[in-house]
């Protein structure tokens, strides 16, 4: 559940679609929740943090700069005073179930009745925006989970876990345990709240941890799937290591680049000596899955 501080504030960026992820992960270095909201016009997204007033302005300061660098994007933000309970009512009204491929539904705690006819349900808790399923480089995980889920992998890792939603697809799909990791404490927390609404018990173990530089991530290796869901920079930064890492045969999905950044990702894991499967695109997103011979 959300903790209510007595002083909060709403701080506010609007980016184009490409520096979403950057921002967005920028807000959550200093606010308890995050939300995204899409102008389908003018395709330019409004990201909401809402935060204790006066509280890490130090971290916040940092991430910002460190996303504009990534993505050469500078964004000046806004604040204002923020009721509590009104953020959580528009958090509501902006997470609406979401239909993913051929199984999934995603839903907010919030919303009543059961989830569509057919379809595996993944809960989330509603006062946390991020990782919904709305985003296109999380739906098009799912959709690449969905055609390779058939193969059964025993072993598997989900990096940059964020709100632990491909986590727990994999776990509640293939009845396996799955190692949830972020950087984030705050998404660690996030990923073990949401595994407990969905009682995924034992299935899924979220930790802290910096990649492939963490003992918790290397000590399990290899592993027969891993979910890579992050940025085209730090995916390119750890293509050798993952590859390393992965089994012989195994698969990783790619993900939170744009189609544009395609090449350059696939380039260097192709290097490192992976082989593409498939890419899919959702909008300007593209997702790639990948195997290792």
């Amino acid at each position: 559940m959300i903790r209510h501080a007595t002083q909060l504030e709403t701080i506010t960026l609007v980016v184009p679609e490409h520096a979403l992820d950057a921002y967005e992960a920028a807000l959550a270095t200093a606010c308890g929740t995050v939300g995204f909201f899409l102008d389908e016009r003018t395709r330019i997204w409004t990201i909401e943090g809402v935060k204790d007033q006066g509280q890490k302005e130090a971290e916040l300061a940092g991430a910002l700069a460190l996303a504009a660098l990534m993505t050469g994007v500078e964004v000046t933000p806004s604040r204002r005073p923020t009721e509590a309970e009104g953020w959580l009512a528009r958090n509501q009204q902006s997470f609406p179930e979401q239909l993913v491929g051929k199984r999934f539904a995603v839903r907010g705690t919030h919303l009543k009745g059961r989830a569509a006819a057919g379809k595996l349900e993944l809960l989330l808790d509603a006062g946390i925006a991020f990782g919904s399923g709305e985003h296109g480089s999380t739906r098009g995980c799912l959709r690449a989970f969905e055609r390779v889920a058939h193969r059964k992998p025993r072993h598997i890792l989900d990096l940059g876990t964020g709100s632990g939603i491909l986590a727990m697809a994999a776990a509640k799909v293939l009845h396996r345990k799955v190692l949830a990791t972020d950087i984030d404490p705050w998404s660690v927390r996030v990923a073990r709240a949401n595994a407990r609404l969905n009682r995924m018990g034992p299935l899924l173990r979220a930790e802290r941890a910096d990649g492939w530089l963490s003992t918790c991530v290397r000590k399990p290796a290899p592993y027969d799937l891993v979910f890579a869901n992050i940025l085209a920079r730090p995916l390119c930064a750890m293509a050798k290591d993952l590859a390393q890492d992965l089994a012989p045969g195994g698969t990783v999905i790619l993900a939170g680049l744009l189609s544009t950044q395609r090449r350059w990702v696939l380039h260097a894991h192709r290097q490192a000596g992976l082989v593409l499967e498939s890419t899919l695109h959702e909008g300007r997103w593209a997702t790639l899955v990948l195997r290792k011979r």
